[in-house]
């Protein structure tokens, strides 16, 4: 860990475990419709208008990535567990989708550069947050953007990283807009009412 204001936690779960079950979570699997809908209007607002290259790190079954493709965007998407991407696959079959098994903090994909970084719940997992930033940042073409879906949960021994903290992360990196939007009250995203910090940020660089 290199920065004070980030506790992580979760780094050591095993995801493939969890790939069967991953998608019974509402904002996960994304099956109610008010719950999809939700992530469509959020994702068509954080995404470029025009068809754009978006890599979809920590991709999990895919949920995003779907709805990405649905507007036309070309997806790659990374994960460390073979069930996960196993199961995006199968979710996204016959679309403009490419899915990679690899480490979201450094992603298998060489020299490849996109238009968007579309991350969800990972930073807060990762030992290097700043130095995953860093390399995040080096994947987008000029005028690319970061978009970072993150929280802090839980109010016993609360896991996640904070707002203030990933836009300091942030700070040396961006020299264009960074938006911070407000989740938490957002409870069609997730399916019920929640009181811990959900938020996105959209970085564009």
């Amino acid at each position: 860990m290199t920065d004070d204001n980030v506790r992580l936690t979760g780094a050591d779960v095993d995801w493939d475990a969890q790939a069967a079950s991953f998608d019974d979570e509402p904002d996960h699997g994304l099956r109610d419709p008010e719950v999809r809908r939700a992530w469509a209007v959020r994702l068509a607002s954080w995404l470029p208008a025009r068809a754009s290259d978006v890599l979809d790190l920590g991709c999990g079954t895919g949920s995003l990535s779907l709805l990405a493709a649905e507007r036309g965007h070309r997806v790659t998407g990374v994960d460390a567990s073979p069930a996960m991407v196993g199961r995006a696959r199968a979710k996204l079959a016959g679309r403009d989708a490419v899915f990679l098994v690899g480490d979201a903090a450094a992603p298998p994909v060489g020299e490849q550069r996109f238009d968007v970084v579309l991350v969800r719940h990972v930073l807060w997992a990762l030992p290097d947050p700043g130095r995953a930033l860093r390399q995040w940042r080096g994947l987008l073409r000029p005028g690319g953007r970061l978009v970072l879906v993150e929280g802090v949960w839980g109010t016993v021994a609360p896991v996640g990283i904070a707002a203030d903290a990933l836009t300091a992360l942030l700070a040396p990196l961006v020299v264009g807009e960074v938006r911070v939007e407000r989740l938490s009250e957002e409870t069609a995203l997730w399916g019920r009412e929640v009181a811990d910090e959900r938020y996105a940020v959209v970085a564009v660089v």
